[in-house]
């Protein structure tokens, strides 16, 4: 079924907002540079215990989840070189995000997960496996950042040298997710799980499908190795606002995680993605709008100014500028310090489009961008405003934006932690409370998606492109017409001529062994040719390659 949309409202009417904590598993996030602070501890990452104890206190505080972005290379625009980004620990070293979560799940009841991870890197059937388990060990509140990958650093990791154009991530990144739905939404029956006793059998193969699927980028025949979690499909977020990143995220995500220096330029996109999805036949305000947002408070507006010049002496700024320059492809270190910057900038064709656009459009609060304005911005917060004042101070901005830019939260990126998180604890919430914006508590117990939908929604909504997937509507899809694994009606024909003529030279073994891959059944196993059988004859060139992909040669 699919849940109302309207958002929640409090008694006074205005629609109540979530926060998420934005965090990543590595010393400089999106404030380089605060681990100089004494009460910092982001240098204690690599320890279990910096994520269990944070995860006690996002809990005791009611946030809906903890956020964590992630990356596979360094950032080397900045004059060209890595040394800088591994100098200042600008998002480097960086651990698997992953790790960490059953630990955090065992100690929490409410919390929730959102993990980034990449559609680049590896087959959707790994991810499908990993993302099925962490939503079983959580018990339902496990939800995926898609990403598509762009660094030049990450691809020379695993041997490509040049990683894919933008676009094309996105149309990969789109079977992808085909692949994903089809594993988690139609593989396994609701009613797979039998557990008889009598006959020896807990499961019943009969209901759980074997997925051919066979597209552009991806062939996979199988079955889902998990069998469904508490939500089948995690909850979906989704980062970007490029033309093609909109496209994708009006057709995938659930939430959609917006970055902006001005809530007046984030309107726009907001208002397109609403739009694209509504063109796929979804309701607009299904899909969530999280923007990033650091705040940094104090009981008064003068102790958070005097706390905000104290972060400033231990901010690095060429760790911001390190950060900037991989994400906008702009090598900042070669542009005088007062000269605009403009997208004719950026040399590099691996980037982030959206940020890249974000950080040379220019608004009223910020009439222009040049290398001495970026240095004092991205030091501290990365990508998005910064709020600083007393909780009423904040509390009035992040308002504004939700007015302004039609936003249904935040995702709260620390300068220090866990003090930021603490503060927001502490002296946000209560205020975001008594203005009837932030809810009074939520119910126990729910998974990630009923905890943005309503209880009862823990599944994808109808409306929602992977529902077209489920089990008892599943279709497949026919194969890619450039599939090579596609194979033509008389190329088999020919085959099994071929079987019959080489049955005197391979032996009977074998032909059976063909003519069951012929007949889509399988075997372990399988030994290598006869022996006395020359290679011409066991090769056999009439014969489709894919029949001996599993046969070693003698």
């Amino acid at each position: 079924m699919a849940a109302a949309t309207q958002p929640t409202a409090s008694a006074g009417g205005k629609k109540q907002i979530l926060l998420n904590a934005f965090d990543m598993s590595t010393i400089g996030h999106l404030s380089p540079g605060q681990w100089k602070q004494p009460n910092d501890q982001s240098t204690t990452k690599r320890r279990l215990d910096y994520w269990i104890n944070l995860a006690k206190l996002l809990e005791k505080g009611d946030i809906n989840a903890l956020f964590l972005a992630d990356t596979y290379g360094g950032y080397d625009t900045y004059n060209s070189s890595l040394d800088d980004c591994i100098r200042r620990a600008a998002q480097w070293p960086m651990t698997d995000p992953t790790i960490p979560i059953s630990a955090m799940a065992a100690v929490t009841t409410n919390l929730a997960f959102g993990i980034t991870a990449s559609t680049s890197f590896e087959p959707p059937f790994l991810l499908a496996k990993r993302f099925s388990s962490l939503d079983h060990f959580t018990q339902g509140r496990i939800g995926w950042n898609i990403v598509t990958s762009w660094k030049k650093a990450a691809f020379k990791a695993i041997g490509i040298d040049t990683p894919i154009e933008h676009d094309e991530r996105y149309l990969q990144a789109d079977e992808y997710m085909r692949v994903l739905y089809k594993l988690w939404e139609g593989s396994w029956s609701d009613d797979a799980t039998i557990a008889d006793a009598e006959n020896d059998a807990y499961f019943d193969p009969d209901r759980i499908r074997t997925i051919n699927h066979h597209g552009k980028y991806y062939d996979l025949e199988s079955r889902h190795i998990v069998d469904p979690s508490p939500q089948r499909t995690p909850f979906l977020f989704q980062a970007g606002t490029s033309e093609a990143g909109s496209t994708f995220a009006s057709k995938h995500a659930e939430a959609i995680f917006v970055s902006s220096h001005s809530p007046t330029l984030l309107r726009p996109k907001v208002d397109n993605i609403r739009r694209l999805a509504a063109e796929e036949g979804r309701d607009p305000k299904s899909l969530k709008f999280f923007a990033t947002f650091t705040p940094i408070l104090g009981r008064t507006d003068e102790e958070a100014q005097q706390k905000y010049q104290e972060l400033q002496k231990t901010a690095s700024t060429i760790g911001g500028l390190v950060l900037f320059s991989g994400w906008t492809g702009i090598d900042i270190s070669k542009i005088p310090l007062d000269q605009d910057i403009t997208e004719a900038d950026s040399k590099e064709a691996n980037k982030v489009t959206s940020i890249m656009s974000a950080f040379t459009t220019t608004s009223s609060a910020i009439p222009r961008w040049t290398p001495r304005i970026v240095a004092e911005k991205a030091s501290i917060g990365g990508l998005g405003p910064v709020g600083v004042g007393s909780p009423a101070t904040v509390a009035d901005e992040m308002e504004r934006w939700i007015k302004e830019a039609d936003l249904d939260g935040f995702n709260i990126a620390y300068v220090t932690t866990p003090g930021t998180f603490e503060d927001v604890i502490e002296l946000l919430i209560p205020e975001l409370r008594r203005r009837g914006l932030y809810p009074e508590k939520i119910e126990d117990g729910l998974t990630a998606r009923e905890k943005v939908y309503g209880k009862g929604q823990s599944k994808l909504r109808d409306d929602h492109s992977g529902s077209a997937y489920k089990y008892d509507v599943y279709q497949e899809d026919a194969p890619h017409h450039d599939n090579p694994r596609k194979q033509p009606v008389h190329e088999e024909q020919k085959a099994e001529a071929v079987i019959k003529e080489a049955s005197s030279t391979t032996g009977a073994a074998h032909i059976e062994l063909i003519d069951k891959k012929l007949s889509g059944r399988q075997e372990d196993n399988v030994g290598p040719s006869p022996r006395g059988a020359s290679d011409e004859q066991w090769q056999r060139k009439a014969l489709p390659r894919h029949l001996f992909r599993q046969w070693p040669r003698p």
